[in-house]
């Protein structure tokens, strides 16, 4: 198996499904995220792992379950460029002071948890832990592949919340994510919402029925309270909520061979009715009673 190889020619940070009347005004304030299912990596990355070991990073095949958003009026921003290149739901300042030569700037988060175990916003190992590299980079190349594709992305998610909030007074941002079986023996998928902090508790706990409803157990905060953009974006006092959904890969997809199962029809369809459903919700009226 080899690496998906990114096109020089086309835009490798991000690609913004729309619902058909996407140039309108939008139907509902939600906006859908993916921001770790990308299958690109480019050429300058030359990792020292076989290409299997390194996808294992990708949230895979978590774009193809939420595709119904647009059909359902939500626009969906996906990153194309894979994690283990650059990790779009990093802070750009979580700089690896063991992955990169000589001294980072002073703004550099070298401290952050996610830095200490090598998952900074350019990884140095892959899921297990393997390193990913045999030698170290350039700070240069690690703020080029910034500039290339975090901050495009970011700036385009920026763009589609203001947009659902000139429209609607609000914007409701889900980000999709998916999670090793044995990191929440038991549980489907986990909701983080910081803990409160970025999100009304009622979008929660709204999300946290539904999934009930469809058989599926859940938990909030634990392991994944959620990472940069749900900390970034979630801000309800400036009219922006945002939920981390982290849905367990033990539902569709066989992690060895990074293979979908049986459980892939079953799972999608009950996502398509989730979707549904949440696009069918007044959100102002949930969220601002």
């Amino acid at each position: 198996m080899s690496l998906s190889a990114a096109n020089p020619q086309m835009s490798t940070a991000f690609d913004i499904r729309w619902p058909d009347d996407g140039d309108g005004a939008p139907a509902t304030p939600l906006v859908f995220a993916s921001p770790h299912s990308g299958r690109l990596y480019p050429e300058d990355m030359n990792p020292a792992l076989d290409s299997l070991c390194i996808r294992r990073s990708e949230d895979a095949r978590v774009d193809d379950l939420i595709d119904q958003a647009p059909v359902f009026g939500a626009p969906m921003i996906c990153a194309l460029t894979a994690r283990a290149y650059l990790d779009v739901n990093r802070d750009p300042c979580e700089l690896d002071p063991r992955l990169f030569a000589g001294a980072l700037p002073v703004e550099a988060r070298a401290l952050s948890p996610r830095v200490a175990a090598g998952l900074g916003v350019v990884a140095r190992v892959a899921s297990g832990g393997a390193e990913i590299y045999d030698r170290r980079l350039s700070l240069e190349e690690g703020l080029a592949r910034i500039a290339r594709v975090h901050q495009p992305y970011h700036d385009a998610l920026s763009r589609l919340l203001a947009r659902a909030r000139a429209t609607h007074g609000l914007a409701v941002l889900i980000d999709w994510h998916s999670m090793p079986q044995s990191a929440a023996p038991g549980v489907d998928f986990v909701l983080g919402d910081r803990f409160g902090a970025a999100c009304s508790p009622a979008l929660t706990s709204a999300v946290e029925r539904m999934l009930g409803e469809a058989g599926y157990r859940t938990a909030r905060n634990a392991p994944f309270a959620g990472g940069y953009t749900t900390e970034h974006y979630g801000r309800p006092d400036r009219r922006t909520h945002a939920l981390q959904v982290e849905i367990n890969r033990g539902l569709y997809l066989d992690e060895t061979r990074l293979e979908t199962t049986a459980g892939f029809p079953r799972l999608k369809a009950a996502l398509d009715g989730l979707i549904a459903r949440l696009a069918q919700t007044d959100w102002r009226l949930l969220l601002n009673p």
